[in-house]
C-alpha cells in the first residue's frame, strides 16, 4: 500500500512565540522561516497572528516578500480572527495569502467568551470566509478548544463541522488547546470525525501539558489526521507544543503507513538556532536534540558498542546531523577512553590506559567535566608523573586570600619520608606557597631552582571549569627544564607542577 503523505506545519513563529518571555525579531523570523522551508523542508509554516503589533506586521511583510520571490507564498500562514475583515486587510497589506481563521470549537467558549449562539457564530464565520475568498485569500479554520468541545459538547462540534463542510475551506484544524487529551481520546475523536468526513483535510494540533504531545500526535495520525502542527524544541505556551524532533523520529521509525518530507539531518541545526534566538535552553536530556542524548557515559555501554554495537538503536545520531560521544568521568571505563583515543588517533598500552582511566575517574569524582580534547593533556600529565621516583610529596596545604591581608599558605611536605611544615605570605597564593617551600629547603640547606617562566592554558575544546594546564620553566645551576601540572584549579595545577620539580631535583 502506498504510504499516505502527511503535511507537517511548523508553528514555532506563531504558537511557539507564545512561550513566556520569547519574542523573535523581524530578521530572526525571516531567518527561521527560510530554514524551515528550504532546509528542514516542512510543508507549511504559521508565522504570526494578525493585528498584534507593528513589529509583527513588518516581520510578516519581510517573510512574505521572500516567500513570493521564491515560490513559497502558498506555504506561509497567518492566524486571523472573526473581526469584520480587519484581519483580512492586515494580511493583504502584509502580503500574506493563507489565513488560519480562529473560531470556537467548544460550546463553552462560544457561550461564555463570545456570548453568541451557534447560528450567530456560523454566520460570522461564513462572512469571514466569503470575504477572504473575494480578496484572494485561502482559508483554513481552527476550532479553538476543540478537545473540550469533543468531551463536553460533541453535538455542537459536529453541527459546526457540518456547516464547515459546505464552506470553501481547505483545511480544518483540530487543536487540543489546553493539552488535556489522552492518546486514546486523540485517536477516538479524530477517527470519529474522519469516518464521517473522509474527504475533508484535518490537521491535529497537540499541546504538551501532560507530556503526551508526541503520543497524542501519533494517535491522531493513526486515526486518519492529514496533517500535524509541531514546533521546534516543543516551544509554545505553558508546557509547549508537540516537539518537531521527537515526533518526526517516531513517525519515520514506527509509522510505515505514512510519509513526511521533513529533513531529519537538519533537526539539530534548526533546534540550536531557535535555542539561540529564543534564549530558551534545550534540556540536556531532550530526545533527539539534547546535548546528552547521543552520549554514552557508562563504560559497559562503550564496551558493548565495541562488541557488535550492542547499545545502538535505530536512533543513530548521524540521522540528525550529530555524532555519538563517549563521556569521560567517574563512570568511564577503559572502553569509553579507548573510543575517545581512537577519534584522536592515539594508542596506549594496557598499563598506561589503566593509569589514565584512574585519573579521569578522580576528576569525575570532583564533578569535573572532562572532554575528548583534554585527553592528550591528561595522558601527558599522568605518564610524566610516572617518569621519576616519588621522593617528595606535598601532603597538604591551606591557601588563604582575604581582602586587606597578604595571601598566605601553610604547607606540609615529606622529603625522603621526613615531614616538614611551614607557613609563609606572598604576593599571591602560589607565591606564598613557594615562599613556604623555600623556607623548608633553606633550613635543610638545599637550593630550589629559579622560576623563570609560568604559563597557564586551557586545553582546546575544554571547559573553563574543567582542566587547566600550568607549565613552569625552572633554571638551576646545571640545567633549565619544564614541569607541567593539570587540575581544574589553576593554583593547584601550579602546585602539582612544582611537586614534579621537587622530585626531579631530589632524584
Amino acid at each position: 500500500m502506498t504510504p499516505k503523505k502527511i503535511e507537517i506545519m511548523d508553528t514555532t513563529l506563531r504558537d511557539g512565540e507564545q512561550t513566556s518571555g520569547v519574542s523573535f525579531s523581524a530578521s530572526e523570523k525571516l531567518t527561521i522561516a527560510k530554514l524551515l522551508l528550504e532546509e528542514l523542508k516542512v510543508d507549511r509554516i504559521e508565522i504570526a497572528s494578525a493585528r498584534v503589533s507593528e513589529g509583527e506586521f513588518q516581520a510578516v511583510k519581510n517573510v512574505t516578500k521572500w516567500a513570493f520571490e521564491n515560490d513559497y507564498l502558498h506555504t506561509v500562514e497567518v492566524l486571523t480572527f472573526v473581526d469584520n475583515g480587519v484581519s483580512i486587510d492586515w494580511m493583504i497589506e502584509a502580503g500574506a495569502k493563507v489565513q488560519n481563521l480562529l473560531t470556537k470549537g467548544s460550546l463553552n467558549h462560544l457561550t461564555y467568551q463570545l456570548k453568541k449562539t451557534p447560528n450567530q457564530h456560523f454566520k460570522e464565520v461564513s462572512e469571514a470566509i466569503s470575504l477572504a475568498k473575494e480578496r484572494g485569500i485561502e482559508t483554513n479554520v481552527y476550532l479553538e478548544d476543540w478537545s473540550n468541545g469533543m468531551r463536553n459538547s460533541k453535538d455542537y462540534v459536529f453541527e459546526f463541522l457540518a456547516f464547515l463542510s459546505t464552506q470553501p475551506v481547505k483545511r480544518i484544524m483540530l487543536p487540543d488547546t489546553l493539552g488535556i487529551l489522552t492518546p486514546t481520546e486523540s485517536y477516538e475523536f479524530v477517527k470519529e470525525i474522519k469516518d464521517l468526513y473522509p474527504n475533508l483535510h484535518f490537521d491535529f494540533h497537540a499541546h504538551n501539558d501532560y507530556d503526551l504531545g508526541v503520543a497524542n500526535a501519533i494517535s491522531g495520525l493513526k486515526a486518519g489526521a492529514d496533517g500535524l502542527h509541531l514546533t521546534v524544541n516543543g516551544m509554545g505556551e505553558r508546557a509547549g507544543n508537540a516537539p518537531m524532533g521527537s515526533t518526526v523520529a517516531v513517525i519515520n521509525d514506527f509509522m510505515p503507513e505514512v510519509k513526511i518530507g521533513v529533513n531529519e539531518r537538519f533537526l539539530y541545526t534548526i533546534s540550536k538556532l531557535v535555542e539561540s534566538f529564543s534564549g530558551v535552553m534545550i534540556p540536556a536530556n531532550k530526545p533527539i536534540i539534547g546535548a546528552n542524548v547521543f552520549t554514552q557515559t557508562a563504560g559497559i555501554h562503550a564496551d558493548g558498542d565495541n562488541k557488535k554495537n550492542l547499545y545502538f538503536s535505530d536512533l543513530m545520531p548521524e540521522r540528525f546531523g550529530r555524532t555519538r560521544k563517549y563521556a569521560l568521568g567517574k563512570a568511564s571505563g577503559k572502553a569509553n577512553i579507548q573510543k575517545n583515543l581512537q577519534e584522536l588517533g592515539l594508542q596506549l598500552n594496557d598499563a598506561d590506559l589503566k593509569k589514565v582511566t584512574q585519573r579521569i575517574i578522580e576528576l569525575g569524582d570532583k564533578k569535573e567535566v572532562v572532554t575528548k580534547e583534554d585527553l592528550p593533556y591528561i595522558i601527558s600529565d599522568v605518564l610524566d608523573s610516572y617518569s621519576y621516583e616519588e621522593k617528595v610529596k606535598v601532603n597538604s596545604y591551606v591557601l588563604t586570600h582575604s581582602k586587606g591581608l597578604k595571601p598566605s599558605t601553610t604547607v606540609s611536605i615529606s622529603i625522603n619520608g621526613e615531614t616538614f611544615e611551614q607557613n609563609a605570605q606572598g604576593d599571591g597564593q602560589f607565591d606564598a606557597f613557594m615562599n613556604a617551600l623555600r623556607s623548608i629547603y633553606i633550613n635543610k640547606k638545599m637550593v630550589l631552582p629559579d622560576l623563570i617562566d609560568y604559563a597557564v592554558r586551557i586545553p582546546p575544546g575544554s571547559h573553563s571549569d574543567a582542566l587547566c594546564e600550568t607549565i613552569i620553566t625552572w633554571k638551576s645551576r646545571e640545567k633549565e627544564f619544564k614541569t607541567r601540572g593539570l587540575d581544574s584549579d589553576q593554583t593547584v595545577s601550579a602546585i602539582k607542577a612544582t611537586e614534579k620539580m621537587l622530585n626531579i631535583i631530589t632524584s
